[in-house]
């Protein structure tokens, strides 16, 4: 996959006109605190059957990983698109979350004709597409578009870990833990919070708060 702002998988070109193509769309990190919303197209290969496809979050992490190789070897294409956090706290997390299934739908390599995508809202897309809730679980594009968004936003977690160790990203993946919301209110937000979400809002105001007195005091 290429690093850009859409990060593409293309694989083998076909050898007949790519009309009747279904792309399966999810994302992963609407709840966490911190970090982008990611968001996953895929458009499997018929000829290419994947077994054990399923919603992400059913399957172990050791499972996800084996699935996202098998997925970017064998798909004819798959797509993963990001929402940075200034635009989740600008335009907030549902139009954040649309806006990176719609980046993800467009940085795909061949055009689909249905885009299906898991829950009930859609992105504005230029193609007909379809809200499936439960898709993740019944769909097989949208399982691999699951798989893809998770492991993606797993990846992130763990290589800002390496830098900022004091939050655990690598542990709690960015969601609200005792132990999170501890460092939050222990060492403030860092640049990958999510400012606008209240537990970041309260837990800084929090620290504000018992910052005063020394502030007074000098």
């Amino acid at each position: 996959m290429r690093s850009k702002r859409f990060l593409h998988a293309e694989q083998s070109a076909l050898d007949w006109k790519p009309s009747g193509l279904c792309a399966g769309v999810d994302e992963a990190g609407r709840g966490p605190l911190a970090g982008p919303v990611v968001a996953a197209a895929v458009i499997l290969d018929p000829r290419k059957p994947i077994a054990g496809l399923a919603d992400s979050k059913t399957l172990t992490a050791l499972r996800r990983e084996r699935l996202y190789d098998e997925i970017c070897a064998k798909a004819l294409c798959c797509s993963i698109a990001e929402a940075s956090v200034a635009e989740i706290d600008t335009i907030n997390i549902l139009q954040a979350t649309l806006l990176a299934m719609r980046r993800a739908v467009e940085g795909l390599r061949l055009p689909p004709a249905l885009v299906r995508v898991d829950g009930n809202r859609l992105p504005v897309l230029a193609v007909r597409a379809e809200a499936v809730v439960g898709g993740d679980a019944t769909v097989a594009e949208i399982s691999a578009a699951s798989i893809l968004a998770k492991v993606h936003r797993d990846r992130w977690c763990a290589a800002i870990d390496l830098q900022w160790p004091q939050y655990g990203f690598a542990a709690h993946k960015g969601y609200g833990t005792r132990a999170h919301m501890q460092a939050l209110r222990e060492h403030g937000a860092c640049v990958h919070h999510r400012r606008t979400f209240g537990p970041v809002a309260a837990a800084l105001l929090a620290s504000q708060g018992a910052l005063q007195p020394e502030a007074a005091s000098a």
